[in-house]
């Protein structure tokens, strides 16, 4: 009787064990959620405010041109850099697509940009990074892998510079992407050729509250989020042919 009793009070300590361990694991898996959510807005905000510094900075003239035949956009908030000899880049944003009949937006899906480069690297740099997707091999790229910039898809750096608006002609630009980066530190430039972009699949999640692809976003477009509105109109209003 004493031993059933022991096996009894061991029993009902391992289910509360279990259960316990189960909530615990319930209760982080719903914070975790939710500070993703609250990260993927904050970096929703953070994007429409990089574009709209970018656009009303007169070093970047040139993009108001190319934004107009482009048909997607990656914007990176923050794009860090740093190291001596050795140094790593790396920073989360968003892609938009335009949609080819009406012209309209997407709404935005997420992604990382990072690489490891070698070199002399004295100091550390942070950029605000917008990136143009300029033709349909670019979208089909982001949609289907991970992208390596210089590999999969090529990418140039746009010109920095007056004179842009008003221009009769706009430079042609055989690459697939170009990218414009304000820069904040020592170096002198940031150069993303090499670098990767990949899909940030727990922002997008959590953004749209389901398990959801590039694809569902930008070309099925089956998703939405309101918080993206103001980034939307941001875009609609520069891009505007």
């Amino acid at each position: 009787m004493r031993f059933a009793f022991r096996d009894f009070l061991l029993s009902g300590l391992k289910l509360f064990t279990v259960l316990l361990a189960a909530t615990l694991l319930c209760g982080t898996t719903s914070m975790a959620a939710d500070t993703d959510k609250i990260d993927a807005q904050s970096l929703v905000d953070k994007a429409r405010v990089t574009f709209t510094e970018l656009m009303n900075d007169s070093s970047f003239s040139w993009l108001h041109d190319y934004i107009r035949h482009a048909k997607g956009v990656l914007i990176f908030p923050q794009v860090l850099k740093g190291g001596f000899f050795l140094g790593g880049s790396g920073g989360t944003g968003v892609l938009l697509v335009r949609e080819g009949g009406s012209g309209k937006w997407s709404e935005p899906a997420f992604y990382t940009v990072g690489s490891v480069t070698f070199g002399l690297q004295i100091g550390g740099e942070a950029a605000e990074v917008v990136m143009l997707a300029m033709n349909q091999k670019a979208i089909d790229t982001l949609v289907t892998s991970t992208v390596k910039l210089g590999g999969d898809a090529s990418i140039a750096v746009g010109p920095i510079g007056g004179g842009a608006k008003g221009a009769v002609t706009v430079p042609a630009v055989t690459a697939d992407f170009v990218s414009f980066a304000k820069s904040k530190g020592l170096y002198a430039g940031l150069n993303l050729e090499g670098s990767v972009l990949a899909v940030r699949d727990s922002l997008n999640q959590a953004y749209y509250g389901k398990t959801t692809t590039p694809r569902d976003i930008i070309v099925k477009r089956n998703v939405k989020n309101p918080g993206a509105g103001s980034l939307r109109a941001m875009l609609q209003k520069y891009s505007a042919r």
